[in-house]
């Protein structure tokens, strides 16, 4: 049976639950019949907060955040799974073993670091990892300048994320060398800390979808070692939109009704130029920070001899946004 898991979109089409019920359930007999089949026909339902849960602060976490529906509720998935193996060692029966190694598949700013970090301190309230941190590295961080180093600086990272999860970003870059390149010790490195560290931590390879899978290509143990398989879509316009008026109201600013119009044009334009390469909430980002500077050199300008309002001093207005041509 195949053990991947890859969640498509945002919404609950792609039924991610039953994807990752098909690894959970890969070591138990076929003949489960029409009755398993019933039960997985029905969707899954995450459950309402229960003081004390582990789970809560996790579920603040991830309400806050836009979209990300599927990524959401695998979350819930991996959670629901712990909480049930911890009652199932409670009762007498086998809770087995298992890998939590990922792949994140997605562009840039679709909150792939930041599910990251909200999965480690999961594993850390449920007892999964004793530390639950989060060490993030790209190529850069791993691979050494001659022979034997790269090795080396793998091995150190390693051994600062026990306990808690290892994110690599861009991982493909490590197989963009070939044969030769240091960028394979790394790899072979990263497979190997695999099975000496099993379950004292978490690896997380994340990086654009096309990319990792020609990545996981290049190993023929690497597929096999990650199988939960997140993908992570682009945002849509209504949801980029959403995340700039949050970020605004994060620092006590609003942006005005004619802001958000231009704003709308503007990232429709981006995202129909930039198929490939446009950073998603990254990129709102930058723009909502330009447009903070810009504002606060406009009210300069208007009230030399006087403070302005407080309205005015929150209001983000068009002439605020401004994007390199």
């Amino acid at each position: 049976m195949n053990e991947r898991i890859v969640t498509t979109g945002q919404t609950g089409s792609s039924r991610p639950s039953r994807q990752i019920n098909v690894v959970l359930r890969s070591q138990e007999t076929h003949s489960v019949g029409a009755t398993a089949q019933a039960i997985e026909s029905e969707p899954a339902a995450v459950k309402s907060p229960v003081p004390g849960d582990p789970y809560n602060e996790i579920s603040q976490e991830l309400e806050q955040m836009v979209g990300l529906d599927n990524v959401k509720l695998l979350v819930y998935e991996i959670y629901a799974l712990l909480q049930i193996a911890k009652m199932r060692s409670e009762a007498g029966l086998s809770s087995g073993s298992h890998v939590y190694h990922m792949i994140f598949k997605g562009n840039p700013g679709t909150g792939k670091t930041t599910i990251a970090r909200i999965v480690a301190k999961l594993f850390n309230k449920m007892g999964v990892l004793s530390k639950g941190h989060l060490i993030e590295v790209e190529r850069a961080d791993l691979v050494g300048e001659y022979i034997g180093h790269t090795a080396q600086k793998t091995r150190d990272l390693v051994r600062k994320a026990l306990g808690g999860v290892l994110f690599v970003d861009e991982a493909y870059s490590l197989a963009r060398g070939g044969e030769k390149d240091f960028g394979k010790e790394a790899i072979d490195t990263l497979v190997k800390a695999m099975e000496d560290h099993r379950n004292q931590f978490v690896l997380i390879l994340a990086g654009y979808p096309l990319e990792i899978e020609q990545f996981l290509l290049t190993n023929p143990g690497l597929p096999s070692r990650f199988p939960i398989q997140i993908e992570f879509a682009d945002y849509s316009i209504d949801q980029l939109i959403q995340i700039a008026e949050l970020m605004a109201k994060e620092r006590d600013y609003c942006l005005m009704p004619h802001a958000l119009f231009k704003l709308r044009q503007h990232l429709m334009e981006e995202k129909m130029s930039a198929v490939y390469s446009f950073s998603n909430a990254r990129y709102v980002r930058n723009i909502i920070e330009k447009a903070f500077r810009h504002q606060a050199v406009r009210l300069l300008g208007q009230y030399q001899s006087s403070s302005p309002g407080r309205q005015e001093l929150m209001a983000i207005r068009p002439e605020d946004l401004k994007w390199d041509k």
